[in-house]
């Protein structure tokens, strides 16, 4: 077992697939909306999320400074030629058109999180970085989030799921989701999910991902169908977790719960959802649970001691853990050599609706890899920590591999480490 492990070097956004690799196909794909927005301006009213957003920016001269700023921030030079933001106004016209849209599906120049399409930018800026962490803007856009998540939990939103190139039933999608190892109904026009975020948080088939070793309470498995991050021991109960190296800060991931003290000095293990990626958490271990909660958090706020420049902020993953919303999940294992265990499913940028399964309460026994609960449209990154001396040996798969944004991800329920005898 390594104590530390490099990180991947490019931004986590386009790492994990959210956003294109290709800065172009993002360009072409914000041309695209600006236009989508263009033609309906035909005095339609606003969204009525949005319309209160207006509101607190025309009233808050704090916030209406922050927002205009970050927008003005932006480097001029040729790298950001092309710039799409403008002005607030305009800002949220963008962000009001998304709200009544569907991700839809593109080979090879995705754009998974249109909010964090538009946001992109700002969110490298130093009034970005103060923005996104103010108190009042970020509550705004958790407000625009549910709105969206409304949508996106409608059956309006399943016009997506059909043949057409850009539809999730198009044969290049079908052959990147792996729909064969998921609950669906082929003769159904919709494959039978009810809307996109059904889609989005389908379950795996009765023989998809195996648990490993289930009889073998030495053997931990994987919380997440993830590619691994980093590895850290000794991690230390409160650190300086916004600084370059990023290192964890016990306290506040565990949002200063009572336990806190049990894994000073012991592991974590982080590792991150793509886009495509099944989103839904197990157990890695038989026990029962201790405490199950939701931390509300950040949305878009990035660490900004990261990067070449100031709208490349590089590995916000660590930061992302100790401040985003995200659910925290205690429990304690039946092999007393693992002991308690935490489970931290954190969201990310749109990706910020943790759902803690409704049998995940305080005394229940959970086999391992048990369901846990799901990110509601899509993932980010999830961490497990463990006592001191609990982890023996991590498996090869599970270690992270620098340098390789298109590692194989491990999967679901398969032996991530094997616990000390």
């Amino acid at each position: 077992m390594t104590s530390s492990a490099a990180s991947f070097p490019s931004d986590h956004k386009r790492r994990n697939g959210w956003l294109p690799s290709n800065q172009d196909d993002l360009e072409t794909w914000l041309e695209g909306h600006q236009a989508r927005v263009d033609a309906r301006r035909d005095g339609a009213p606003l969204h009525p999320v949005i319309t209160e957003f207006q509101a607190l920016i025309d009233s808050d001269p704090v916030v209406r400074l922050y927002l205009t700023e970050m927008i003005d921030q932006v480097p001029r030079n040729s790298k950001y030629r092309t710039r799409h933001l403008k002005s607030v106004d305009q800002l949220l016209l963008l962000i009001d058109e998304v709200l009544t849209t569907a991700p839809e599906f593109s080979d090879g120049g995705m754009v998974t999180t249109p909010l964090t399409a538009i946001l992109d930018w700002t969110m490298g800026t130093p009034a970005g970085f103060a923005a996104y962490r103010d108190p009042r803007i970020n509550d705004m856009f958790r407000k625009v989030l549910q709105a969206w998540g409304e949508f996106l939990s409608s059956p309006a939103s399943r016009y997506v799921i059909t043949n057409s190139p850009q539809g999730w039933k198009s044969d290049a999608a079908v052959r990147a989701v792996g729909i064969g190892d998921y609950q669906h109904d082929p003769a159904d026009e919709y494959w039978g999910f009810a809307s996109w975020n059904d889609f989005f948080t389908r379950r795996l088939t009765d023989v998809s991902r195996p648990v490993a070793e289930a009889d073998d309470d030495s053997v931990i498995v994987s919380s997440c169908e993830s590619t691994p991050y980093r590895i850290s021991t000794g991690v230390q109960r409160r650190d300086r977790f916004w600084i370059k190296s990023q290192p964890y800060s016990l306290a506040d991931i565990l949002a200063n719960d009572p336990a806190v003290d049990d894994f000073v000095g012991g592991t974590v293990y982080q590792a991150f959802l793509s886009a495509l990626n099944y989103h839904r958490w197990h157990s890695p271990v038989a026990g029962t649970v201790v405490r199950a909660f939701v931390e509300p958090g950040t949305y878009f706020s990035e660490a900004d001691s990261e990067g070449a420049d100031a709208v490349e902020p590089q590995n916000s993953e660590s930061y992302l853990a100790h401040v985003s919303a995200r659910a925290i999940i205690l429990i304690q294992a039946d092999n007393p050599a693992i002991g308690l265990v935490a489970v931290v499913a954190v969201g990310m940028i749109e990706v910020s609706s943790c759902i803690l399964d409704g049998a995940v309460t305080p005394g229940a026994h959970l086999a391992k890899g048990a369901e846990l609960g799901y990110f509601q449209f899509g993932g980010s990154t999830e961490c497990l920590i463990f006592r001191p001396g609990a982890i023996n040996s991590f498996a090869l798969q599970a270690l992270p591999q620098p340098q390789n944004p298109k590692a194989t991800a491990v999967q679901v329920r398969s032996h991530l480490a094997t616990a000390t005898s």
